[in-house]
């Protein structure tokens, strides 16, 4: 078996992914979160002791220290798509990743792994963007070997973009298009993802490079909604927004999170639309990690099914594209 490798946000869409592909992979894996409790079923995923919860909160750094004991790799997924009380973007994304980098230094660790975003840009108007970008240098400051990962939209069965919308599409008569819907995405898996992680994590020759996480197809939004309606057997219109209407319902939406809902859309997460969310021409990617990444076709219907009418015993709805 590997060595210890601390996972931080272990226990979110992607970080439970994250946590199973190491663990095949032979890792002894530290889970630190905020919230034990959302961490019990992890330990399933490994032998019996290989994975552990820990309780660490990235604004405290003495519990992120411990959370580092003995720790030979670090991986940091910490990242929320919205703002909620003093989880903030500028207090996860920038402070907590420079918090969890400086530690990991202190402690000796040079294997480390950022997940960033694609788009992530210091002079972006979202500043979501702005604070992926500040996470990224201050982790580097820290730990010159660490390697950065920028996915695009990451898809899956539990994940927040396909699911949030075939849930909107069932009692909304209308999906909006911000600024028409033109804004192109490369949505990557999240198991894919996954194995990008433990690939970078266990070859040396990964150290201090970057490399941007795309899925084979590029689509557009207008696409996308249309291709979660095709799946859900679903008959809506999509409704072009202008980009100063899409900010103003934005900015009411995201009122929800004050009581604790996820809003279904941020006037940050406009701004964000408002760029193409794809990889870089001759950017490093998850072929040049040997993986070879599944398409939005051959996943997101083996669970959008259950959006239908009679679910799994619906009739298969032709392509969308």
């Amino acid at each position: 078996m590997r060595g210890l490798v601390t996972v931080f946000g272990g226990t979110g869409f992607v970080g439970r992914q994250v946590v199973r592909s190491l663990a095949r992979q032979g890792w002894r894996v530290r889970v630190a979160a905020r919230n034990v409790g959302r961490g019990y079923r992890l330990r399933m995923l490994g032998d019996v002791g290989q994975i552990e919860v820990v309780q660490a909160n990235v604004r405290d750094a003495a519990s992120v220290d411990r959370a580092l004991d003995g720790a030979e790799a670090c991986v940091n997924l910490i990242g929320v798509l919205f703002e909620s009380g003093r989880q903030g973007f500028q207090a996860l994304h920038a402070m907590g990743a420079k918090t969890i980098a400086e530690a990991a230094a202190a402690r000796g660790v040079t294997r480390f792994v950022q997940i960033s975003a694609l788009g992530a840009d210091a002079k972006s108007p979202s500043k979501y963007a702005r604070t992926k970008a500040e996470g990224e240098t201050a982790v580097r400051a820290a730990v010159p070997t660490a390697v950065i990962l920028r996915p695009s939209v990451v898809f899956g069965p539990e994940d927040d973009f396909f699911n949030r919308f075939a849930t909107m599409a069932g009692f909304s008569p209308a999906l909006p298009l911000p600024g028409g819907g033109a804004t192109r995405f490369q949505p990557v898996y999240v198991g894919d993802v996954a194995a990008a992680v433990a690939k970078v994590l266990a070859d040396p020759a990964c150290a201090g490079r970057a490399y941007e996480l795309g899925g084979p197809g590029v689509f557009t939004y207008r696409e996308l909604m249309a291709f979660v309606l095709c799946e859900t057997g679903k008959r809506r219109l999509l409704v072009p927004l202008p980009w100063p209407v899409a900010g103003l319902i934005g900015k009411v939406a995201a009122l929800t999170a004050i009581i604790g809902i996820a809003p279904v859309l941020t006037a940050d997460q406009v701004e964000l639309l408002r760029a193409d969310n794809v990889v870089t021409d001759g950017a490093a990617g998850l072929e040049a990690l040997g993986i070879a990444p599944r398409s939005v076709e051959a996943i997101a219907p083996s669970y959008l099914y259950r959006y239908r009418k009679g679910g799994q015993y619906a009739a298969v709805p032709e392509g969308a594209f």
